[in-house]
């Protein structure tokens, strides 16, 4: 039985410019570094930067990570001044902020649950919705 995520792993071309992003820009815990790679931490998810040939998607996939409403503005404005490209408006439920890492892969901060997502549908269900 599934007991939820492990742990994400993020092809990186500059180690050293992942690793600062990450870390000094995002605020996750640096764990290790090596020659070829990083183990950092938020909270009981650790992310893997590993040096690879970098392909981003196209499609929408992309990583979210979960800010309090109080922090939102502060990260907003945080990863604004480093100068990351947007990547993608908000309009969906709850406050986000879509971004590209160092390597273009697409990231996304959000305010709010699946718990939240979910009352919001009974409110405005997505079309041909169905529950579980």
């Amino acid at each position: 039985m599934l007991k939820g995520l492990n742990h994400i792993t993020i092809a990186v071309s500059d180690l050293a410019k992942s690793f600062d992003f990450y870390v000094s820009t995002l605020g996750m815990k640096p764990e290790v570094k090596w020659d070829s790679g990083a183990y950092l931490s938020v909270d009981e998810l650790w992310v893997c930067l590993s040096v690879d040939n970098v392909s981003p998607a196209k499609d929408y996939s992309h990583i979210s990570l979960s800010v309090d409403q109080s922090d939102f503005n502060t990260y907003c404005s945080r990863l604004l001044s480093a100068g990351v490209e947007t990547w993608k408006e908000n309009s969906s439920e709850g406050e986000s902020f879509y971004f590209l890492d160092p390597d273009g892969h697409k990231l996304e901060i959000h305010v709010g649950s699946l718990s939240c997502r979910l009352q919001e549908l009974k409110t405005k269900p997505y079309k041909e919705l169905e529950w579980f």
